[in-house]
């Protein structure tokens, strides 16, 4: 006879439970403005995803929610990208952040403000981009890959030699200087930034090379005691992009020194004293001074930086021009290889 096997009884039917449907106000991406319904203080009932204190849907706390910082996990998904996405934004200096204890924290204004700086403009156009903000938040995080990254996706995006060192390394260390000199930023972070700065100009400089005869020698140099030569190294680049041989002697250069280096110099056309601190101005008179006495009359003295305010200081100082700028400086070197005489300038 077969032998029937019995079968346990079935196991009773038990229907899936529904998916919690997703917090209007949790899902990524929202919208800033629209997280104040935490704080606002309205009715529970009117708080669309029914968030109070915790939401029952994600189950995110409202501290969380409208905490100041964010972890670029956070940031990626309220723009709804991917993570490496949002790390790229920061390398490129497009979203400002700082590394804390590993992780990377994104300021939730900042957020906002790459928001903005993202929209459209008026007109259908799109904004300017911010580069040499960029640019600054990556000097002062001490992200000398991003700061070059910044500076390559200004490159790719139009921007010439010249644009790169004018409206973006000069304006972000002049802006990380006021913010020391204000207190807002450590001695320490300062000087690292200008490491970084030098960096990028030693990557930069042998773009501004040009062949063929030269127009002439530049000698540029600080009087001693002045010990920012940063804006020596800018203006020394831009000029041989213009033609002319430099001798770029650095800061803090004793005035024996100077007009020595000046004298030994064949062709010299002109001289340029930078002077940016305030302390330093006896020096540079003294040191234009020297230079006069011991140079021949038609080499072109200079000078210029953020300790001389305007013609008649410079030539108070002693000189024959001022220089408001490195645009300025190359400008007048350019006249007066021409024959022409600038403005205010004696022939």
């Amino acid at each position: 006879m077969p032998v029937r096997l019995r079968l346990p009884p079935p196991l009773p039917r038990v229907s899936a439970a529904p998916r919690p449907r997703t917090c209007h106000w949790c899902r990524p991406p929202w919208s800033i403005a629209a997280e104040q319904h935490w704080p606002s203080g309205r009715p529970v009932t009117e708080n669309p995803g029914g968030c109070v204190t915790q939401c029952r849907v994600s189950g995110r706390t409202v501290a969380s929610v409208i905490a100041a910082t964010l972890t670029l996990n956070e940031a990626a998904e309220l723009l709804g990208v991917h993570y490496m996405t949002a790390y790229r934004y920061v390398r490129l200096g497009l979203l400002p952040a700082n590394k804390v204890g590993g992780t990377w924290q994104v300021a939730r204004a900042d957020l906002e403000t790459f928001r903005s700086d993202a929209a459209p403009a008026a007109g259908g156009g799109r904004r300017r981009a911010p580069w040499a903000t960029r640019l600054e938040s990556r000097l002062v995080a001490g992200d000398a890959r991003g700061a070059w990254g910044v500076v390559e996706a200004a490159l790719a995006a139009g921007a010439e030699l010249d644009e790169i060192y004018l409206d973006l390394i000069s304006p972000a260390m002049q802006s990380i200087g006021t913010r020391w000199a204000a207190g807002e930023l450590e001695v320490s972070i300062e000087h690292r930034a200008t490491g970084i700065a030098f960096r990028l100009i030693g990557r930069l400089g042998p773009r501004f090379a040009r062949r063929g005869r030269t127009r002439g020698v530049v000698l540029l140099g600080s009087p001693e005691g002045e010990r920012h030569s940063l804006p020596i190294a800018l203006l020394a680049d831009l000029l041989r992009g213009e033609g002319w041989e430099v001798s770029d002697i650095g800061g803090d250069m004793p005035l024996d020194s100077f007009v020595k280096a000046a004298q030994q110099m064949p062709d010299l056309v002109a001289v340029g004293v930078s002077v940016t601190s305030m302390s330093c101005l006896d020096a540079a008179t003294s040191l234009l001074a020297a230079l006069r006495d011991g140079l021949d009359a038609t080499v072109y003295l200079a000078v210029g930086g953020l300790a001389v305010h305007d013609f008649d200081h410079a030539r108070v100082l002693g000189a024959d021009g001022w220089a408001r700028s490195a645009r300025d400086f190359a400008e007048q070197l350019s006249q007066r290889g021409s024959g022409a005489t600038p403005a205010g300038l004696p022939a």
